[in-house]
């Protein structure tokens, strides 16, 4: 799928103390892509913070509309660091040359629609040696009707999609869409630096929670952004003119730049409809490793 399973790329990886470097020894349109995209120069204090041995996660009262009614839920974002595979695509088990480093944010919304509920997850792979948009997101969907997998895969100048839905006008479909910035990737992009992001006007791809729950087509579409300092964090938000949305983030002003809430206001079942989450509680804690019942005191202290 990708050129970098044909072309090989050499990749130092230092400590998370001393930077990355990326090189190539071959020409490819790989390596000047890469050699186009500017440094990322992470502080002492993010080195500190993410590469302490655990993920930061966050819990958050979520109103989710649906079919043109509001639902409660709870939604949760992990932010974690870790290695990336270049070649497959994943998180790397024995990161080696071929690693990059990244910042992962696993995202779940939960709510019930009437007797049956919906369980929403997203995983986004956004780079921490360069500026980039994000080089893989994944996104599910389940609930009684059935569920639909959706997956970006950045190759170069393109993202390669996979869509697998139970609905028969979607079934299976392998595309390319415009590599350009991902809504997927806002909420790790704002943890980096709020007062760098993007603004004024530009194409964005909208998140793939969106894209599947109104089945709207997937590509770029234009947009107007700004960010905003209010008097408790910065205000970052987006306006798709085509699909009638805006979109905006809260941030915390001070590091670790905390996603205080969000709001996403669009059409639902006809009707203005607005979906917000809002922060109740953030831990930092190896979760990986506290699988055992006597850790279930973890989830009543996120309020889930």
């Amino acid at each position: 799928m990708k050129r970098l399973l044909i072309i090989p790329i050499i990749v130092l990886l230092t400590s998370c103390n001393s930077g990355v470097s990326v090189y190539n020894d071959e020409p490819s349109d790989v390596k000047e892509r890469f050699e186009t995209l500017e440094d990322i120069h992470l502080s002492q204090e993010f080195k500190d913070y993410w590469y302490g041995g655990k993920a930061e996660i966050s819990s958050y009262e979520l109103s989710q509309s649906r079919y043109g009614e509001m639902r409660d839920g709870k939604a949760v974002l992990i932010f974690v660091t870790e290695p990336f595979d270049t070649i497959d695509e994943v998180k790397a088990d024995n990161p080696d040359e071929m690693s990059r480093p990244v910042m992962k944010l696993n995202a779940t919304r939960d709510f019930n629609t009437g007797i049956y509920p919906y369980s929403i997850m997203s995983s986004t792979f956004f780079p921490l040696d360069k500026k980039d948009n994000a080089l893989k997101i994944s996104s599910s969907i389940q609930e009684w009707c059935g569920h639909t997998f959706m997956q970006f895969n950045q190759d170069e100048n393109v993202y390669d999609v996979d869509l697998y839905s139970y609905f028969q006008s979607e079934g299976e479909d392998y595309f390319e869409v415009e590599n350009v910035m991902t809504e997927n990737q806002i909420p790790v992009q704002l943890r980096l630096n709020p007062t760098e992001m993007p603004t004024g006007a530009m194409k964005v791809i909208p998140s793939a929670e969106y894209l599947r729950l109104k089945h709207v087509e997937t590509k770029p579409y234009e947009v107007t952004a700004s960010l905003r300092e209010i008097e408790d964090g910065y205000l970052y938000s987006m306006r798709y003119t085509e699909l009638d949305r805006m979109i905006a983030f809260k941030v915390q002003k001070e590091f670790p730049h905390k996603i205080l809430a969000w709001m996403d206001r669009y059409t639902d079942g006809g009707k203005p409809a607005v979906s917000t989450g809002t922060l109740i509680k953030t831990i930092n804690t190896p979760y990986w490793s506290q699988n055992g019942n006597e850790h279930e005191v973890l989830r009543d202290s996120l309020q889930l």
